[in-house]
């Protein structure tokens, strides 16, 4: 395996000629390609005005060339999740350009010519004290907010990650179902790989299908995070484990449930990092799935090398100093702790939720995460999380000049098999008195929820974070159907909720109308969606969310696994490549995996 190198010092990476940096698909791209193509990059910044600019590429290889390209030519770079045009609007407020795919209004720097490549020069070695980096904070309890970033802070936090899980990780291929575009992905996809002479994927996978699909016949190991874990088992492709290293998780605790499936399917116990944006990685854990007889499941979080943890008596917060922030100040985090031993500090401790969850309703102390944990104690629960959400004057049944926000504790919840069998035959009214009554018993009547709304799946960013405004989003929408307002016509279209969006991939919740027109014929006694209504609906919702193009070339991989039925609640999964100029789909529910495929247009292969 290849020497490790700090990140300051990879532009001068001695590294073999035909040394693998990185695949894309098939094909190798070797050491002295990816040099070539990070000095194109920097010989276009170095001639483009300003100092800052955003930068967003979907090819691992090609992002980590342009980011190693800016830093050489002296840019800081801004590190957006996704190109949204909030987020451009936003961002137009804070950076001189623009690097990669965005909107061509944005005038963004497009990758260079081939051609530029082939001019040589002196590399240098980055300085350790540049402020090159500004991420972002995933937004899951508030407004993300921008976090700078110098080299040395990056470059501390990867060799802690060599130190610590480097011997396990040995000369393994770097797949992953999680982006680079936030501090997470960054690290342990691009700059962790590149200093240990590991080679990257250029693509994610989106889709478990699309795991199967990018699986080397090479050891590898895999980065993810819980929203994607959790939905592998309810694929039935599978992928191919036989030189699996080792697995990932990062952007919330790991439920034990899904730990467990995720041993089951994949050979591994995954291993958890806690970090934030702020600080970097804090900790890591990877409790073992049967502890002795008599012992309790150990899920304490044990501290990263150099770092420091402390309990904050007055805030019952956790205390953080490491080498991964930007000082040696110690830095007070929202999260409460307990430690292992009873003191202050120790090599172990257990989250016990976020102090910023504790809200004030009507002169109340509320805990958000005591109302999550009742919740989650029913067996009609699966997934639950709360907010205090904040209704506008405009909003309210009665508006007049006076009327002020009103605020509101809201409940998301993924019911169970069996809360989904009480909903679809009772409605959500009983499964909303229910729910109250789990609660009744052990919080005040103000902070039992008065908005409900009942899910497939929480709405994850592609950080894997469960973000308040996608939450919020949820509340504010009003379910519509294409053909709603033609009065007592039967419904050609699902109910749809956005769950999850970004400039690549979107994923809806659908709930099928009983009285839907197309169960009409097919058939009397037993209705059914026809497949070619799953494969309309997948193409028109694609049209809808995506510039795709006009004409229509061909299927491929076309499934259908499960009937869908009357009522079924439905989660549409969508990824457009527009490299490849296709549209891939999966329609799954609580049930399993009801249709999947991809829809190719124009000239595609």
């Amino acid at each position: 395996m290849p020497d490790f190198i700090h990140v300051p010092a990879l532009p001068l990476a001695a590294r073999a000629d035909s040394h693998v940096t990185g695949w894309r698909g098939g094909d190798a791209v070797t050491h002295v390609q990816f040099t070539r193509e990070t000095d194109a990059w920097r010989q276009l910044l170095l001639r483009r005005p300003g100092t800052r600019f955003a930068l967003y590429l979907q090819d691992t290889i090609a992002f980590a060339a342009a980011l190693f390209g800016a830093w050489q030519a002296g840019k800081t770079i801004y590190l957006p999740s996704d190109t949204l045009a909030e987020t451009c609007k936003a961002l137009a407020l804070e950076v001189d350009g623009f690097v990669g795919e965005f909107d061509a209004a944005l005038q963004p720097v497009q990758s260079p010519e081939p051609a530029a490549m082939d001019q040589a020069r002196t590399p240098q070695q980055l300085d350790g004290d540049a402020p090159v980096l500004v991420v972002y904070t995933s937004g899951s309890t508030g407004t993300a907010q921008a976090i700078p970033k110098k080299l040395s802070q990056l470059s501390t936090e990867v060799a802690t990650l060599e130190a610590l899980f480097g011997a396990r990780a040995g000369s393994a291929d770097i797949v992953s179902t999680v982006s680079h575009q936030h501090i997470y992905g960054l690290l342990f996809k691009v700059l962790w790989p590149l200093a240990a002479g590991r080679a990257i994927h250029a693509r994610s996978a989106f889709f478990p299908e699309d795991l199967a699909a990018i699986v080397p016949q090479r050891p590898w190991l895999l980065l993810s995070s819980p929203a994607h874990l959790k939905r592998l088992p309810d694929s039935p492709v599978r992928p191919d484990i036989t030189r699996l290293q080792t697995v990932f998780s990062s952007g919330g605790p790991l439920l034990p449930d899904a730990a467990t499936a995720t041993q089951q399917l994949l050979g591994h116990r995954p291993i958890e990092i806690y970090g934030s944006s702020e600080t970097g990685g804090i900790a890591w854990r990877q409790p073992r799935q049967q502890e002795p007889a008599g012992t309790a499941r150990d899920d304490s979080w044990q501290p990263m090398p150099q770092v420091d943890v402390r309990l904050n008596k007055e805030h019952d917060c956790l205390e953080v100093r490491s080498p991964h922030l930007p000082d040696d100040q110690w830095l007070r985090m929202a999260d409460r702790v307990e430690f292992s031993n009873g003191q202050d500090t120790a090599q172990g401790f257990y989250l016990r939720g976020r102090a910023d969850r504790i809200v004030k309703l009507e002169e109340k102390r509320i805990s958000l995460d005591q109302i999550e944990r009742l919740l989650l104690a029913s067996p009609l629960v699966a997934e639950a999380r709360v907010l205090v959400h904040q209704e506008s004057p405009s909003s309210l049944s009665s508006p007049s000049p006076s009327s002020s926000r009103r605020e509101r504790i809201a409940a998301f919840v993924v019911p169970t098999g069996a809360g989904r069998t009480l909903l679809d035959q009772q409605g959500k009214l009983a499964l909303n008195t229910q729910l109250r009554a789990v609660l009744a018993d052990a919080i005040e009547s103000v902070a039992l929820p008065r908005l409900w709304r009942y899910l497939d799946a929480l709405p994850a960013n592609t950080q894997g974070k469960i973000t308040v405004a996608a939450l919020t989003a949820l509340l504010e929408q009003t379910p519509a159907a294409v053909t709603a307002s033609i009065p007592k016509k039967r419904p050609l279209w699902p109910e749809q909720t956005l769950l999850q969006r970004d400039d690549r991939s979107v994923i809806l919740q659908l709930h099928v109308p009983p009285d839907l027109l197309y169960f009409d014929g097919h058939f009397p006694e037993a209705p059914i969606l026809p497949g070619v209504v799953q494969l309309d609906w997948a193409l028109a919702l694609g049209r809808q969310y995506f510039d795709l193009p006009a004409r229509f070339h061909a299927l491929q991989a076309l499934k259908f696994q499960r009937v869908v039925t009357p009522g079924a609640t439905l989660t549409l999964e969508l990824e457009n490549d527009t490299q490849k100029n296709t549209l891939a789909f999966r329609l799954h529910s609580v049930g399993g995996q009801h249709a999947s495929g991809r829809i190719l247009f124009g000239d595609a292969a």
